[in-house]
């Protein structure tokens, strides 16, 4: 049985929420704060297995009551938002940075469509992230930048870096690209795996953490350097030969689309040894295989290790099919890029 604190400020979508996780038979409601204050001593005091927390509440916001229970009694949380508007899912986001492990949808009222599929990604999130240990805590920005390492394999003259991330993805993409200046020499393709809705307000808040120009990816949309482009909800990223990104509603891969595995797969075809691909965080196998097909390529691949990651599914599996020349934290794949980029502009 998984014991669930509920923090929601609206008393009748309190009143949803725990009818709809009691439900359940494998999930009890503990507790029901109504602000984030509340939220801080129930989860004290009930010690639940995981919270389901709103990110805009009074007195004490989701960030904020976020931020106290990992400093106090580390809790695995998921951020529940009723809107996708940009000031709504930056507030989603930066509770993540705050140890939160995952941003959802509250789901639509029973008689709205799409209401039984959302509540039962709901369920099923809630109790695969009620088995995630979040004691650990790690600082994703201490790189400085200046002293990148020499010990990593770097590719000759690297022409992009693909980056693909799942669970726990948002925290891990932060810090690595805020360690990184905005003058980086080459373009960075990012698939993250992110409900539809959600795209605009993470592109927006993810703009805010790096020095760099992040943006939804467009087709024909020629690379830049110094520019994150991220995959837009409902189609796969690609990359042509010219250098130019093609969009396409083909069938999902590994489940998704946009598929990590893909963009890797493209990137390995079109760019061989002179392409980077790291694979974060996250549940599944997506992009393992379009590692391995990075490294069977000649490039440098890189695995988030399992200690920094909040779910090793993704990056285990890659290392499971030996995809990774290195497997790392953040914190060291953001010094990786740095020697790839002193190799660039030696």
């Amino acid at each position: 049985m998984i014991r669930v604190l509920l923090a929601e400020d609206s008393a009748v979508t309190r009143a949803y929420l725990s009818y709809l996780l009691e439900d359940d038979p494998g999930i009890e409601v503990v507790g029901a704060a109504k602000d984030g204050r509340e939220a801080v001593e129930l989860a004290a005091s009930l010690r639940p297995d995981v919270i389901l927390m709103d990110v805009h509440m009074p007195n004490v916001d989701g960030y904020e009551a976020t931020r106290q229970i990992m400093a106090s009694t580390p809790t695995p949380i998921v951020m529940a938002t009723a809107s996708s508007s940009q000031s709504e899912t930056r507030g989603g986001f930066t509770a993540l940075e705050a140890g939160a492990l995952i941003l959802l949808s509250k789901p639509p009222a029973l008689w709205d469509e799409g209401h039984e599929e959302s509540a039962a990604e709901l369920l099923r999130t809630l109790k695969l992230m009620a088995e995630v240990k979040v004691v650990r805590r790690w600082n994703g920005r201490q790189v400085n930048g200046t002293h990148p390492s020499n010990r990593f394999p770097r590719p000759h003259e690297a022409k992009v870096v693909a980056i693909g991330a799942s669970t726990g993805g948002p925290q891990a993409i932060s810090a690595i690209l805020a360690a990184l200046p905005g003058t980086l020499g080459v373009p960075v393709l990012l698939v993250q795996h992110i409900s539809d809705g959600f795209i605009d307000g993470f592109v927006e808040w993810l703009g805010t953490r790096t020095p760099m120009e992040v943006v939804v990816a467009s087709q024909g949309e020629a690379l830049r350097a110094g520019t994150v482009h991220v995959a837009g909800g409902g189609r796969h990223m690609t990359v042509t030969r010219d250098g130019r990104l093609n969009l396409d509603h083909g069938p999902p891969m590994n489940g998704f689309r946009p598929s990590i595995s893909r963009l890797f797969s493209s990137v390995a075809s079109t760019c061989g040894r002179e392409a980077v691909g790291i694979l974060l965080t996250g549940m599944g196998r997506d992009g393992a295989d379009g590692l391995r097909q990075m490294r069977d390529a000649g490039g440098l691949t890189i695995a988030q290790d399992e200690a920094s990651s909040v779910i090793f599914g993704m990056p285990g599996e890659a290392v499971r099919l030996k995809a990774a020349c290195e497997v790392l934290p953040p914190a060291a794949i953001a010094e990786a890029l740095w020697a790839v980029e002193m190799e660039r502009v030696r």
